[in-house]
This record gives structure tokens, C-alpha cells and sequence, in this order.
């Protein structure tokens, strides 16, 4: 059972997915700090300086400055300015993913296409051409 083992781990597609696995999460950390860093406060500077993250609605009717002073007091809160956020994240992941496999597929070689050959229907012209003489 050690030698399966050791043979499944050893193959190259469980390599090949821990390599993806790890890149998958460096490529993450990028893109959520790209997202917080960069695109969140040009959002907020087109939105007139609203915050996403301290939107929220109070379910118990309290009176909260911020989402953390509400959830440190414990009250239910609705924090649809994080869901908001999670779907710009969201668009900007696919965004930049499209890009990259974008740039990718400009760097693989052209797909050299055969030449075209005469159509079927060219070759039947031909043929009855040769039957008449």
C-alpha cells in the first residue's frame, strides 16, 4: 500500500495540481490586495467617498457609527457593503484572469492551417470535365 501510495503522489498530475494549488493562492493574494488597495478606493472616490465596508443595516434598530462597533456591541447586523465588496472582487478577479489567459494566448505559435485543397465540388467539375473528352 506504501509503494500505491508513493506511485499516485509521485505521478505528474498530483504535482501538477500542488504547483496550481499554490500559485492559485499567490495569484489570490495579489488579486485581493489589488482589489483592496487599488480598485476599492477608486470606486470610492467615483461613488463620492462612500465606504462599502461600513454599510450595513442593524436587524436589533441600534444606532452604530461602524459595522465593528455594531458587532462589537452584538447586534445582528445585514453587512451587504462586505457582499458588495465580494462581487467587485469578484468582476475584478475575472477581469484580471481574463487578461492574463488573454496575454497567454497571445504567446503560444500561430496554428500554421493547411492549406485549402480544391472543394468537392471542384473535383467533380474536373472529373466530368476529363469524362467528356
Amino acid at each position: 500500500m506504501l509503494k500505491e501510495f508513493k506511485d499516485f503522489i509521485m505521478t505528474g498530475n498530483v504535482i501538477d495540481f500542488a504547483v496550481a494549488v499554490i500559485l492559485a493562492g499567490a495569484v489570490g493574494l495579489v488579486v485581493n490586495t489589488f482589489v483592496s488597495d487599488i480598485v476599492m478606493p477608486i470606486v470610492s472616490l467615483a461613488t463620492g467617498g462612500i465606504s462599502f465596508e461600513n454599510m450595513f443595516y442593524a436587524l436589533d434598530g441600534g444606532e452604530y457609527k461602524t459595522l465593528a462597533e455594531a458587532k462589537e456591541a452584538g447586534g445582528a447586523v445585514v453587512a451587504y457593503g462586505n457582499w458588495i465588496n465580494s462581487i467587485v472582487n469578484l468582476i475584478t478577479v475575472g477581469l484580471v484572469l481574463f487578461f492574463i489567459v488573454k496575454a497567454y494566448n497571445k504567446t503560444k505559435e500561430p496554428v500554421v492551417e493547411a492549406p485549402a485543397g480544391p472543394s468537392d465540388n471542384d473535383l467533380l467539375t474536373e472529373i466530368r470535365d476529363l469524362l467528356k473528352k
